[in-house]
């Protein structure tokens, strides 16, 4: 995975980028197919900003977080993405799967 930080009025350090890298790299771990990240960092004069785009094949998952602390605004992002990328995975599973063997799964329909 590709993963590009940048930041609009803050100074990217490597610190702040190890950070990033590690929290946003824990979505390999229900999705391996993502090709690449991008993370924009950003503080106004109250907020800091977090927005991410990930690219996975068929489709561009994007999500972004307000809060008072940079890194607290980089957890709830991860989280963030985290629900998004497995609500996708889910979402592509039950594309594949006929809906009377998902039926025969849950035990509605009786063989």
């Amino acid at each position: 995975m590709n993963l590009s930080v940048s930041g609009h009025h803050v100074t990217v350090t490597p610190a702040i980028r190890r950070y990033v890298g590690a929290k946003i790299g824990r979505i390999i771990r229900h999705f391996d197919h993502v090709t690449e990240a991008h993370v924009i960092l950003s503080v106004n004069k109250l907020l800091h900003k977090a927005e991410v785009t990930v690219h996975v094949r068929g489709k561009d998952i994007h999500c972004e977080c307000e809060k008072d602390d940079l890194y607290a605004a980089i957890d709830l992002l991860a989280d963030k993405l985290d629900r998004q990328v497995l609500k996708y995975k889910d979402r592509r599973i039950r594309a594949r799967t006929p809906a009377r063997r998902r039926a025969a799964k849950k035990g509605v329909l009786k063989s």
